[in-house]
């Protein structure tokens, strides 16, 4: 008997050893998941007028708002991230990479690339491109973020009639 064709059921039972290589791979540079996300949202904004709110960031790393206070706390006394002023609700978070902090991606992002590579997960670089594509638009289809390629939104004024 095949087994039924159910994508989400697939990402769920693929999130598993998918999260269990990535907390392997971030321990091994003292990292956890999350601090990665965070220092590597925080590297992506070096040089640029924006500088993430909290709230922002929480996003970009899928966290809740209230879960980054700790995250960012603990960032900050290992000394990789430094404030350049008073974060708070809604503001500008005023955090910066550190150069230990700098290191510490530089020391992970070459093991992120290597376990993506295609090889390293069974797909040839074409079917790992697709995979790519078509979990970014499973992601936002259901997260509501954008609207799906080839739809069309209704609100009345495009309504036929």
């Amino acid at each position: 008997m095949s087994e039924p064709d159910l994508p989400l059921w697939e990402i769920v039972q693929t999130y598993h050893p998918v999260a269990r290589g990535f907390h392997a791979l971030f321990g091994a540079v003292g990292l956890t998941p999350n601090q990665f996300g965070v220092l590597a949202v925080l590297r992506d904004e070096e040089g640029s007028d924006h500088a993430s709110t909290q709230a922002e960031l929480a996003r970009q790393v899928l966290l809740r708002p209230q879960s980054m206070g700790e995250l960012v706390a603990s960032l900050v006394d290992r000394g990789l991230v430094e404030r350049d002023g008073p974060g708070g609700r809604g503001r500008a978070t005023g955090l910066r990479l550190t150069d230990a902090g700098r290191a510490a991606l530089d020391d992970a992002l070459p093991r992120v690339h290597d376990y993506n590579a295609p090889a390293a997960i069974g797909l040839t670089p074409e079917d790992a491109a697709t995979l790519a594509a078509l979990l970014r638009r499973v992601r936002r289809a259901l997260d509501g973020s954008e609207g799906r390629e080839g739809s069309v939104e209704v609100d009345g004024s495009d309504a036929p009639g």
